[in-house]
């Protein structure tokens, strides 16, 4: 992983154990085994179109079902984030992407703030794809956000297909986080914020 900022995080519980190692300034190489085929299909869309580096590694008990293997790996990922970004000195801290996929349409915006914040809109209309739960997006996304610090707002503006819908979310997802996480280079090495700080998420459960 060439990135110069990156994140790595080992978690373990007595249901999980999930290693994330996220670059931020890759060029979306990804390697990813979670053990949830579809959750391994979005987080390659994250990485290839956030141009995140992106390994993860992820065993646990979807002999039951994948909301905890689903959720950890948001956690991790979140946290992974929280420490690639670091103090957030000189990037531009708000984007926003709008992602097509055939008749979905998903729009994400997001602020790299600090104050943890999940707007979800999405409106799926099947409860699965293939084996995956559709209520577990919302989870993952809430995962991430906890563990992050992100303020984010996820909104339908169409779709029927229950795939397209997710993937486009996802897609939207990864390019908003690029646009803010890049550097403005009118910042320089100052703080995008008119306090001069903003907070650096921790872990959260």
């Amino acid at each position: 992983m060439t990135s110069t900022r990156k994140g790595e995080i080992h978690r373990i519980t007595g249901e999980t154990d999930v290693t994330v190692l996220l670059g931020l300034d890759g060029n979306g190489h990804c390697k990813v085994s979670t053990g949830v085929a579809f959750l391994d299909h979005m987080l390659h869309q994250i990485s290839s179109h956030g141009l995140l580096d992106l390994e993860i590694n992820a065993t646990g008990d979807t002999y039951i079902d994948d909301h905890h293997t689903n959720e950890d790996v948001g956690i991790a990922f979140g946290q992974a984030l929280s420490k690639a970004i670091g103090n957030r000195c000189g990037i531009n801290r708000f984007g926003h992407f709008v992602a097509p996929l055939d008749e979905a349409l998903v729009q994400v915006v997001l602020d790299c703030s600090g104050r943890p914040h999940l707007s979800y809109e999405l409106q799926i209309p099947t409860q699965k794809i293939g084996t995956y739960d559709t209520e577990l997006v919302k989870e993952f996304f809430g995962a991430i956000v906890n563990n992050s610090g992100l303020t984010l707002h996820i909104r339908q503006l169409s779709g029927s297909n229950s795939h397209h819908i997710v993937e486009a979310c996802f897609k939207a997802f990864a390019r908003a986080l690029r646009m803010a996480t890049e550097f403005d280079p009118r910042r320089s090495s100052t703080v995008p914020s008119s306090k001069g700080i903003l907070e650096q998420a921790g872990p959260k459960e």
